[in-house]
């Protein structure tokens, strides 16, 4: 028997050195083990640059979207009381003020009883008035000095309250967000010109094979176009990726090797063709000369896809796909999407319609078709369609919305428990692992970020602790946030608990009295004091919180009978409260000392009330839900609470 020549050797050699072939997740745990999969870096880029990129940094408003209390109709800024009776048959008057408050302008003139300002939608509600009646719903008189109110309106009716969108010092986006038209609306109405996002990671990219010929050129006969490159490239883009197109390489070892040593320039390698066990398949090879540590996989047991070739080097990762289309990119899906969605800090896909229930009544106003933003939240029965509830100026809904539900023009209202079809703003939605319903704090969005960052994916809903004690009971949500004092025994939160809650103790955090600061009918009093001049004094103006707040069962308790003039302009957050008296349309208000600080008022504490969480008790002991509780427990994140000006225990 004749000896082997040299080219035979080598080609037996090659026939032989191919595939140790092993699982799918052993093939993934070996490739990931080297890897570190984090996005891979920032940059600052101008809005209109950041369409679908992906947030690198969370955004914290540093000013109350509204900024002030403006008017959400044409019409009349008037003393809410001065309406009552009024009625088509028996209309009441008041006077014109000789002022027009356009958006834009500031009043100069107070509203009195007695007396309107008129004001266009979007104008500033003028010191005074606490409501704005529809210009429908009027009528000029006495030559234009005067307006017939022909509808009784209430304090607050037709007004958006300074930070009832946006509050200063709320996380508005977080990290890992990626945003699109509605996101970067937020970020503009905050004033931004430019954002943080994670850059994107650079993805070299080629075909190899004497056979392969770019789309384009002539196709010799036994040849086939290279639809690889153009079908990965896209795929790259799509999960937030650069392509970096190198052209398709002959099979020649020389060639490879310098095209490989270019592409190792970018953050990912890819390239299709040449791993199989075929004496002309070279591209194993070539990688084979990579270390630290160099491939870590070849041959995968998978149909199609086996053999994929899996290398690190240098912590960067180098894949050589199949070269049959359907192999490429299926494999290229399992062990590369991955890791490009982690570089890049996307999120999961989403769908695009999903059947859910309506946990509340909706009404609706007959003769229109209404579309309803909504949050969904899984429950035990399925999802759970919230409505957004913050109005048609807000842009917050837009973002935190899942999608929205079409409310017939001839339907008036949705009884609680509707079944409704769903059509999600985006292409799917994938259930959140902890729900969050209740009062917001910014303590508990130190949290939720915390977890975002362990990949826990979470869904906050606030629509206060009420609302949030009826979601634990009906099961509809992971936690609760709370904070309600108990009138019967003076304690906060654990009352409420019925059969099937637990509570999970928060911390502290202090009440108290604020006004603008050099104020001398408040400085250097006690808080009964202060409290007393505020009920006495008719020119003292209030600033209150709405019915079933914590704070608002504070106020109430702390009033008695007493109804100070303001006492019915309720608002919905510590914000809106400081944002009136900061900016001079109320004189006092009872809010927590942390946002108190924000606007630079002055501060008398009143009592600390008990932020805490009621969660399911059947749900303890979900992952999610021991997770958030393990943060309470972490010293840093103790620390951290602290450093925001809460009490933990």
């Amino acid at each position: 028997m004749s000896k082997p020549t040299a080219h035979e050797t080598s080609q037996a050699a090659a026939q032989t050195q191919f595939l140790d072939v092993i699982t799918r997740d052993e093939a993934s745990a070996r490739f990931r083990a080297h890897l570190s999969l984090v996005p891979l870096g920032s940059e600052t880029v101008a809005l209109a640059a950041a369409l679908d990129r992906v947030l690198a940094r969370d955004i914290v408003a540093t000013v109350d979207v509204p900024g002030f209390d403006r008017s959400n109709v044409d019409g009349f800024a008037i003393v809410a009381r001065d309406s009552f009776g009024a009625m088509e048959e028996r209309p009441r008057s008041v006077a014109l003020n000789d002022e027009l408050l356009s958006p834009g302008i500031v009043p100069a003139a107070t509203v009195s009883p007695g007396h309107a300002t008129p004001i266009a939608t979007g104008g500033m509600l003028p010191r005074g008035a606490d409501a704005v009646l529809m210009v429908e719903h009027s009528e000029l008189v006495d030559g234009g000095s005067a307006i017939e109110m022909r509808r009784a309106i209430t304090a607050g009716e037709n007004v958006s309250y300074a930070g009832t969108d946006i509050a200063r010092g709320e996380t508005v986006l977080r990290a890992g967000t990626v945003l699109t038209s509605r996101e970067i609306g937020v970020i503009a109405a905050l004033g931004n010109a430019d954002v943080a996002v994670y850059r994107r990671p650079r993805v070299a990219i080629f075909s190899t094979g004497n056979e392969i010929v770019a789309p384009g050129a002539p196709l010799r006969a036994g040849a086939v176009y290279d639809s690889n490159a153009a079908i990965i490239g896209a795929a790259v883009e799509e999960l937030g990726g650069e392509p970096v197109h190198l052209g398709v390489v002959a099979d020649d070892e020389t060639a490879l090797a310098e095209v490989l040593a270019r592409a190792l320039a970018a953050d990912v390698v890819v390239f299709s063709g040449g791993t199989s066990k075929g004496a002309g398949d070279i591209s194993y090879r070539i990688v084979a000369g990579l270390s630290d540590p160099g491939v870590v996989a070849h041959g995968v047991a998978l149909k199609p896809g086996k053999p994929i070739c899996l290398a690190v080097t240098r912590g960067k990762p180098v894949v050589i796909l199949p070269g049959f289309p359907t192999s490429a990119i299926f494999t290229f899906h399992e062990f590369v999407a991955p890791v490009l969605r982690a570089y890049a800090g996307l999120p999961l896909e989403r769908r695009h319609h999903v059947d859910a229930t309506l946990p509340m009544r909706v009404n609706s106003e007959r003769g229109r078709t209404e579309y309803l933003l909504v949050g969904l939240v899984q429950t035990d029965g399925g999802l759970a369609a919230y409505p957004m509830g913050k109005g048609s100026g807000s842009v917050t809904a837009w973002s935190g919305a899942d999608g929205f539900i079409t409310i017939d023009q001839h339907t008036e209202m949705l009884d609680a428990g509707s079944a409704v079809s769903v059509q999600l703003l985006g292409r799917q939605t994938e259930p959140a692992d902890l729900v969050i319903i209740g009062s917001h704090c910014v303590g508990l969005d130190l949290l939720l970020g915390r977890l975002v960052q362990q990949g826990i994916r979470t869904k906050s809903l606030y629509v206060g602790s009420m609302g949030g004690i009826a979601a634990a009971r009906r099961g509809e949500c992971d936690i609760a946030g709370v904070h309600l004092l108990d009138a019967a025994t003076g304690e906060y939160n654990r009352p409420l608990l019925t059969p099937g809650l637990s509570l999970v103790p928060g911390y502290g955090r202090m009440q108290g009295f604020v006004f603008r600061r050099g104020d001398a009918r408040f400085e250097g009093r006690t808080l009964d004091e202060a409290v007393a001049v505020a009920a006495d004094v008719a020119d003292c103006v209030m600033v209150n919180r709405n019915a079933g707040s914590g704070t608002r069962i504070l106020i109430d308790r702390l009033l008695g009978a007493r109804r100070p003039a303001g006492y019915g302009v309720q608002t919905k957050s510590h914000n809106a409260v400081a944002a009136a008296i900061a900016q001079n349309r109320a004189d006092w208000g009872v809010a927590i000392d942390t946002v108190a600080r924000q606007y630079g008022l002055s501060f008398i504490p009143l009592q600390e009330e008990r932020y805490d969480f009621i969660v399911p008790t059947a749900r303890l002991a979900r992952a999610p839900v021991k997770a958030f509780c393990a943060l309470l427990e972490n010293p840093e994140v103790r620390r951290d609470l602290e450093g925001l000006g809460f009490r933990v225990d």
